[in-house]
């Protein structure tokens, strides 16, 4: 069986010399080959399903959000489980049951799965954001258009997928982008209430974000919160200087982003008024 690096490399989706880079990153922060192909912005999660799908004969799923899916189904799975685990119920037919999830390797979800269904479990891939889209409508019971909208731009993957889960779940729509370039195309398409955003990042940086939009009068109105893992007294009040709105140290804790959104979307709209 070949490992997924060689099959990314034999569809030249990445380069030899970008596995290796990989391969070195992995041993020392001990993370999945695919997360750290994300982080570094080499891969995206479409092309990592695919070639997961490739590897290993998996089925994948896309598109699946506007399906309609029977109570009974999706009650088989508590919506705290799939939040906390990205894991969607896709179809159940006798003992079986065919469930979009992420991370095909990850046994505990699986076996969690197993236990609290008492199914035979089928895994088929789904990328993070289509799953999220999916249990948002499904188990939350909102609109692609209800909320908030909320820019989180972060090019660590399992960073942004913490802070999209817990905004999901407080009933905001978030857009994700993985760069400052990403990030400015989608606040002038979108306009979204807030922005937050890494401060370092490949291609546009934090602060050189904040800049663009501050200068396009289409977007300087909107509140940018910095998230950095520089989070000393003299970098926050750089940062606020600068014209940041707010400043979330790493470690993210969801609950401090929640709480700080809500205090942020509260004050525009006070100064707004």
């Amino acid at each position: 069986m070949k490992h997924l690096g060689d099959i990314l490399v034999e569809a030249e989706i990445i380069s030899n010399k970008t596995l290796e880079r990989a391969l070195e990153r992995q041993k020392s922060e001990k993370k999945r080959l695919g997360v750290v192909l994300e982080e570094m912005g080499v891969i995206t999660e479409e092309e990592l399903v695919d070639a997961l799908s490739k590897q290993f004969n998996f089925k994948t799923i896309k598109n699946f959000v506007g399906h309609a899916y029977p109570q009974e189904l999706l009650d088989l799975l508590p919506s705290d489980f799939v939040m906390k685990k990205l894991v969607f119920p896709l179809r159940q037919k006798d003992a079986m049951l065919a469930v979009a999830i992420t991370d095909p390797f990850d046994l505990e979800t699986m076996e969690m799965l197993s236990r609290i269904t008492g199914l035979q479990v089928v895994p088929v891939l789904a990328s993070r954001k289509e799953i999220l889209d999916a249990i948002a409508v499904h188990y939350l019971k909102s609109s692609s258009d209800s909320g908030d909208a909320i820019l989180v731009v972060e090019d660590s993957a399992p960073i942004a997928t913490l802070i999209q889960i817990a905004l999901v779940k407080e009933g905001y729509k978030v857009l994700m982008a993985s760069d400052g370039l990403e990030a400015l195309k989608i606040a002038v398409s979108e306009r979204p209430k807030l922005i937050i955003t890494d401060s370092v990042m490949p291609r546009m940086d934090g602060y050189g974000l904040l800049r663009a939009i501050k200068a396009n009068p289409m977007t300087s109105e909107i509140p940018v919160i910095m998230l950095t893992s520089k989070a000393s007294t003299e970098d926050e009040q750089k940062a606020l200087e600068f014209g940041f709105s707010d400043f979330i140290p790493k470690p993210v804790q969801p609950l401090r982003v929640v709480s700080r959104v809500k205090h942020i979307l509260d004050m525009t709209r006070k100064y707004r008024r």
